[in-house]
C-alpha cells in the first residue's frame, strides 16, 4: 500500500515539474526575445539606453512589449 502512494506522489512531482517547466519556457523565450529587441533597436538606432537592472527587468517581464515600452520611454525622454 505504500508503495502505490509513492508512486502516486512521485507522479504528482513529476506531473507539478512538467508544468512548472512547460511555463518557464514560454517566459524565458519571451523575455530573451524583449531583451534581443531592446539589443538590435539600441545598435542600429543609437538611441544610447544603459542596459540598468530596471530596463533588464521591465524586458525579462514584459518580453517585446517590455522592449517597446522602453523605447518609447527613452524616445520621449521620459526615462532610460
Amino acid at each position: 500500500m505504500i508503495e502505490i502512494g509513492l508512486i502516486i506522489l512521485l507522479l504528482a512531482l513529476v506531473l507539478g515539474g512538467y508544468l512548472i517547466v512547460k511555463s518557464l519556457k514560454g517566459f524565458l523565450v519571451s523575455a530573451l526575445l524583449g531583451l534581443i529587441v531592446l539589443y538590435l533597436v539600441n545598435l542600429v538606432t543609437g538611441l544610447g539606453i544603459a542596459y540598468t537592472w530596471v530596463v533588464i527587468l521591465i524586458c525579462a517581464l514584459g518580453g517585446v512589449a517590455g522592449a517597446v515600452i522602453v523605447i518609447v520611454l527613452n524616445v520621449l525622454g521620459i526615462a532610460f
